[in-house]
């Protein structure tokens, strides 16, 4: 009996129907829902993303717009020279075979960021109250990094745990050339 197994999908061009460069934030949001408007035919689209990171949240709100898009389109990823942080979230809105990289890409993988000063005063009730709603934040912004790590890693031959061990220890730059081989991306361009 011979089993079948499926060819992944070829990027389709390499001119980009999106064209994503600079920090992940409302700007970069707003441009790619007006280049979505701006799509013509029902064919696949292709995706290009340079980013050194940005906001985490608006990068969730964007991957979730392009797994929306997805619905309806076939989505194709494109990194090119470099994808760092809030752009992983971006990546992992697409399937890994639809994910590709230009050879020079080098993406960035970390935990999430957080800064915030925090000044106690007032009744102790009060001050409880506002660590323990300090702590809920931390908490979801955790479980939304597991969730983001595992939706990156699913159907490669890295586990969300694997990553998320990597993570803990230090930033992971990780080259093109890797991503490959760990089956993070379906393909190296240029």
């Amino acid at each position: 009996m011979t089993t079948h197994h499926p060819v992944p999908p070829k990027l389709p061009a390499l001119h980009p129907d999106i064209r994503l460069l600079g920090g992940v934030d409302e700007a970069m949001l707003k441009k790619f829902l007006d280049d979505c408007e701006g799509l013509a035919g029902d064919g696949p689209v292709v995706l290009e993303l340079s980013t050194t990171g940005g906001e985490a949240d608006t990068a969730r709100r964007l991957a979730q717009d392009i797994r929306m898009l997805a619905q309806t389109r076939e989505v194709f990823f494109l990194g090119k020279s470099y994808v760092y942080s809030a752009g992983i979230t971006l990546l992992a809105a697409v399937p890994p075979t639809h994910r590709f990289l230009t050879r020079d890409t080098v993406l960035l993988i970390h935990e999430r960021r957080f800064q915030r000063t925090l000044e106690l005063s007032g009744a102790l009730r009060s001050v409880i109250a506002v660590t323990q709603d300090l702590l809920a934040e931390l908490e979801i912004g955790e479980a939304i990094e597991r969730r983001g790590f595992d939706r990156f890693v699913e159907g490669s031959n890295l586990t969300g745990q694997a990553l998320t061990d990597r993570v803990l220890q230090k930033d992971w730059y990780m080259t093109a050339d890797e991503a490959l081989s760990l089956k993070l991306v379906a393909g190296l361009v240029g």
